[in-house]
């Protein structure tokens, strides 16, 4: 079965072929970043507006690079939601309509679903069940994983996303936008002794995120220190090791109180390399493997969305013709899939 992938959530246009017998044939991303540099954040009306610019060209450039004629494809999958629903709306709409037009079926997929399926395009792919630490700019949440569809939430941010976290902290010390990279950039100049941030929410029981208060523990210790490149260094090496921290003590729990041995992670925030290593060390610790996806689908793209639509083509779900976005949408609402994973 030959999937077409669309992902529109946010800031990124992607577009994938996926085979379910030959893997992943081609995908293109356009990423917005420069779009919205000068407003410091994303502006969803541009966003939506630049879908529309990117996703038929990206569409063309796939199917030319894959070799594939439009006749060929079998089916379309769509990001249907969490996300900003102007944003949503272009990619689902262009989707559904290819499909109407080209006779296949469609699907909807969950933005998060692609994210936690993403590693399952690498090889080796973690079996199944395993949790996933879904970490973002909009999303942080530990997900337990006992099959396609089968998710339960262990615990989610309370507030910031950890990707919201850097760029608001990074933004604070005066770095471009998208500032999150720049920071662990930065961090790497500073020094680890000098200041401690708290880890938030380890001091108790549970999985759950907060990181909206590290903000403020920059602004103040910025206020109290100076802003010198060096303090801004040290700063930026503080809030790292803090949210590094953190997470690495909530996915141990999670491991600990699952009992599963696998550990996936997925979003923007898993190329972090300071988190990366801390999460091997742990995984190393606890006698776990870590499954990441490629660096290029940690952030949003196609491919994954492909991959889950795939999933579910196979399995015989489908949209209607209506075109209907979900902004706001639980992992939890989602049907399960009986089949293998293609």
């Amino acid at each position: 079965m030959l999937i077409l992938g669309i992902e529109s959530s946010c800031d990124e246009t992607g577009v994938a072929l996926y085979d379910s017998e030959r893997g992943l044939l081609a995908h293109a991303l356009h990423s917005q970043v420069a779009l919205h540099a000068d407003y410091g954040g994303v502006v969803p009306e541009l966003a939506s507006r630049d879908h529309v610019r990117q996703c038929l060209p990206l569409l063309r450039s796939v199917l030319r690079e894959a070799a594939v004629d439009r006749g060929e494809v079998d089916g379309v999958a769509y990001t249907a939601g969490p996300g900003l629903v102007g944003a949503l709306l272009v990619g689902a709409c262009i989707g559904r309509s290819l499909a109407w037009s080209w006779g296949v079926p469609a699907v909807a997929v969950h933005h998060m679903e692609g994210h936690l399926l993403a590693p399952m395009l690498e090889h080796p792919a973690p079996e199944f069940p395993f949790v996933a630490l879904l970490v973002s700019g909009g999303h942080t949440m530990l997900v337990e994983v006992a099959g396609i569809g089968r998710y339960r939430i262990l615990g989610d941010t309370l507030d910031d996303a950890a990707g919201e976290a850097f760029d608001k902290t990074a933004k604070l010390l005066g770095l471009a936008y998208p500032g999150g990279p720049l920071l662990a950039q930065l961090a790497q100049r500073g020094d680890p002794g000098r200041f401690r941030f708290p880890r938030p929410m380890t001091d108790r029981p549970g999985l759950d995120f907060s990181f909206s208060g590290l903000k403020t523990f920059a602004l103040t210790t910025v206020q109290a220190n100076g802003d010198d490149d060096q303090t801004r260094a040290d700063i930026a090496r503080a809030f790292e090791d803090a949210v590094v921290d953190t997470l690495a003590i909530k996915c141990r729990r999670a491991l600990r109180q699952t009992g599963v041995g696998r550990l996936v992670v997925a979003g923007g925030v898993g190329a972090n390399r300071a988190l990366r290593a801390a999460l091997q060390r742990m995984a190393r610790e606890e006698g776990a493997q870590l499954f990441y996806p490629r660096l290029e689908f940690c952030t949003d793209n196609g491919a994954m969305i492909a991959y889950a639509g795939a999933c579910r083509l196979q399995a015989g779900q489908s949209q209607g013709r209506a075109v209907e976005v979900r902004p706001r949408w639980s992992l939890e609402e989602l049907e399960p899939v009986a089949l293998s994973p293609p």
